[in-house]
């Protein structure tokens, strides 16, 4: 049990919410111009080249890093741990908490991550090349910044957070792990205020960009604004995208107790592993994880009003995963289905974080935003209630479901109930 039922319900003190939301997304810096964006159909896909790679497009953001760091710590660290100080200090202006009295001891930091250190090895070597790579001209910041806990470090540094904080690499499901990670350690009493979610640099790599075209996965269109069009039949794969999301969360208790503004409370989650290829997701599997994590918030999947899909615009992804949602939604209408990778493209190890916010609004204005790009639908990939190209008011939703798949057969799921 999870969040509990109202047969068994949960104290106050392992009841886990969402009191506070930072995020820089490529068609958005902060929650409400994100939701904004997403209602009004705008695309953050833009024209892109890197090094060695050439021209692509690619989902990229334009926050200001100088807003709270210096450039000098810009400079000595990482685009990842940037994106991720913005997006937690934004989000912990958001919760309203007294940041100044804050015993940061208290305060754990879990940020999920789809891969870092290529981005700044890359750089490295591009730059020693020049200096018939001689390695006495390597930069001594190398090592700090290519380590595994970097993101998480960075924002504790720039924080001033003394409590536990590290990485968590879970490929694409990554942003959905930072939040479960975030509640487990609450509810073990770690700490006492979680700043939790995920965060992507993949952009500034051109080495994932080379991978997913040899992979054949790598999305083109005359139009960057379509290029990303999970469920379409004429989906051709995967436009990369850089961003980050950090949720405030707190224990019900803690959080009545400052009177704080609550955008969701965790009903359930669950993460499980495919453990059958590298890259193929296995439909079982994903089904297994949702059916799971329902058990565990102990709800029926009709009572779920909205499943935020992890469909990336690959053929055989967006198949499986839809063959999964079919087993256990069945051909009910009363769940609808979107997807924001169509406005964004695939934000990588902060895709499901951002993704769930782009829905959490919904507890509030009752619209579920829609899929762009579906121009004519994969009959493969049909869903009963599915939200295309227009969003759709649905009443007065009280679950999400936010579905985050990743390679090496890794699947998380996060189901976030409204607050009352």
């Amino acid at each position: 049990m999870i969040a509990g039922t109202s047969l068994h319900p949960l104290p106050d003190s392992q009841r886990v919410v969402i009191t506070g939301i930072g995020l820089t997304a490529p068609n958005g810096n902060d929650y409400a111009s994100f939701r904004e964006s997403l209602l009004e159909g705008r695309s953050g896909v833009q024209p892109y080249e890197i090094r060695y790679f050439g021209k692509t497009l690619a989902g990229v953001c334009n926050f200001d890093a100088l807003r709270h760091q210096s450039r000098k710590d810009v400079r000595r660290g990482t685009r990842a741990g940037s994106v991720g100080i913005y997006c937690a200090q934004e989000a912990v202006k958001n919760s309203g908490i007294d940041w100044d009295n804050a015993d940061r001891s208290r305060v754990g930091v879990y940020i999920g991550v789809t891969e870092h250190g290529n981005v700044e090895t890359e750089n490295e070597i591009y730059q020693i090349k020049g200096y018939d790579y001689d390695t006495s001209v390597w930069s001594h910041h190398h090592n700090p910044r290519t380590v595994a806990n970097n993101p998480a470090g960075e924002v504790a540094l720039n924080m001033g957070i003394t409590g536990p904080h590290y990485t968590i690499g879970a490929a694409c499901a990554a942003g959905n792990a930072g939040l479960i990670q975030g509640a487990q350690m609450l509810r073990l009493g770690d700490c006492d205020l979680a700043l939790a979610g995920g965060v992507s640099e993949s952009i500034h790599t051109f080495g994932i960009f080379a991978s997913f075209r040899s992979q054949g996965a790598l999305a083109s269109h005359d139009d960057p604004a379509r290029a990303s069009r999970p469920f379409d039949q004429a989906r051709n794969g995967i436009v990369v995208a850089e961003g980050g999301c950090v949720y405030v969360l707190e224990r019900l208790s803690d959080a009545k107790a400052r009177r704080a503004k609550i955008y969701g409370e965790l009903a359930g989650y669950a993460m499980n592993t495919d453990a059958t290829d590298f890259v193929l997701p296995n439909p079982e599997r994903q089904a297994e994880c949702v059916e799971l994590a329902l058990r565990r918030a102990g709800l029926a999947p009709e009572q779920i009003d909205i499943v935020s899909t992890h469909a990336t615009g690959t053929h055989s992804g967006d198949e499986q995963e839809c063959t999964a949602l079919r087993r256990v939604f069945g051909k009910s209408q009363r769940t609808y289905f979107n997807n924001a990778k169509s406005f964004i493209g695939h934000a990588m190890g902060a895709a499901g974080a951002l993704e769930l916010a782009g829905n959490l609004p919904a507890f509030e204005d009752g619209v579920c935003h829609a899929t762009i790009n579906v121009e004519q639908l994969d009959p493969k990939c049909e869903l009963p209630g599915l939200v295309a190209n227009e969003p759709r008011n649905i009443g007065r939703p009280e679950y999400i479901l936010n579905n985050s798949f990743g390679m090496l057969g890794i699947n998380s799921v996060v189901i976030i109930r409204r607050f009352s």
